[in-house]
């Protein structure tokens, strides 16, 4: 990877994915593409920033042909809870976005890193230790458009020799972002409220597991795989990784152990919850350690004492800057 192009690069995983790559390959070598979401002041001004509206073929074509792009890390996405309230926006932009841009990739020889999601996955797919390969039939507009990509993926590899790769995500945990509409938006919201209300209110059901992961590790994933040398990798697309598993009670007693006082009640969202009850409790993410050498380094218990440390300052910093 020479020169990067990070659609999406306001967005949850994309602003500190963007960051990361510009410290390891250098500010100006990793360009920040942007479409509605504004950037922070620091993404913006670490390096260069594009309007880059993956429904606008000429618009990547342009960007991908002025900075001599030779990777692109696909980010720019519709998650799932928006999806359900808009399925012609999520249609549109999750896959004729995504067909944007691989032929794009295709013309230009560019790699690509395109994630994929639990929400890939249906009622009747196996939810504990959800094997690689197995039966996807989703039920939600937004694991609809996953599948879908994912198979685009791996024809424009088979087909035209793209070199795509991808990893299907679990829940990201983010103490910089917060969430754009997903269904597991609750684990992030939740650290939030417990530092400032010492309470939450959960719009998933207790007992509703699903696999969760914290950014530095999803982080670590998406570069990892880019990385690797692409003879190793057998299916190459949609690679379950995963870094734990648990419940709204489980987070919530593990952040109990740092605040005491906090407590957590629930008015269960019917859509949130249904798509959740389709995901999976957790993933088999052996593929993706055995071809690619995947590890996570985050459990529950270091994330939540990792997320309590920062965000507790943050939220300080935030409510003096407001008060000021």
């Amino acid at each position: 990877m020479k020169n990067i192009l990070v659609t999406g690069s306001a967005g949850q995983i994309g602003s500190e994915l963007t960051m990361e790559l510009r410290r390891r390959y250098g500010n100006e070598n990793v360009v920040a593409g942007i479409n509605r979401t504004q950037p922070s002041e620091k993404l913006r001004d670490s390096g260069p920033c594009e309007t880059v509206d993956c429904i606008d073929i000429e618009a990547v074509h342009k960007t991908v042909k002025k900075y001599n792009i030779d990777t692109v890390f696909h980010l720019a996405a519709i998650l799932s809870a928006v999806a359900e309230a808009k399925p012609n926006l999520a249609w549109n932009v999750n896959i004729n976005g995504l067909y944007n841009l691989l032929e794009v990739a295709r013309e230009h020889e560019c790699a690509v890193f395109v994630p994929s999601s639990i929400g890939a996955f249906g009622p009747t797919t196996p939810l504990d230790d959800t094997p690689q390969d197995t039966i996807q039939r989703p039920t939600s507009m937004y694991g609809v458009t996953k599948v879908a990509g994912e198979l685009l993926c791996d024809y424009y590899f088979q087909r035209f020799g793209v070199d795509t790769r991808g990893v299907r995500y679990p829940g990201i945990i983010s103490n910089e972002t917060l969430p754009g509409g997903g269904t597991t938006d609750y684990a992030v919201e939740i650290y939030y409220e417990a530092i400032k209300k010492k309470k939450y209110t959960c719009n998933l059901g207790a007992g509703t597991f699903l696999d969760m992961m914290y950014m530095p590790d999803a982080i670590k994933a998406a570069i990892q795989i880019m990385e690797v040398d692409a003879g190793k990798l057998q299916h190459r697309n949609a690679f379950n990784v995963t870094a734990m598993s648990f419940d709204p009670e489980a987070v919530a007693a593990e952040i109990r152990k740092h605040i005491p006082e906090f407590t957590i009640d629930y008015a269960v969202d019917p859509v949130k919850q249904a798509i959740a009850d389709s995901w999976p409790n957790n993933m088999d993410d052996s593929a993706a350690r055995q071809e690619w050498g995947w590890a996570p380094e985050y459990t529950l218990p270091e994330m939540t004492k990792d997320m309590i440390k920062v965000l507790s300052k943050k939220l300080v910093v935030d409510d003096n800057t407001t008060t000021k």
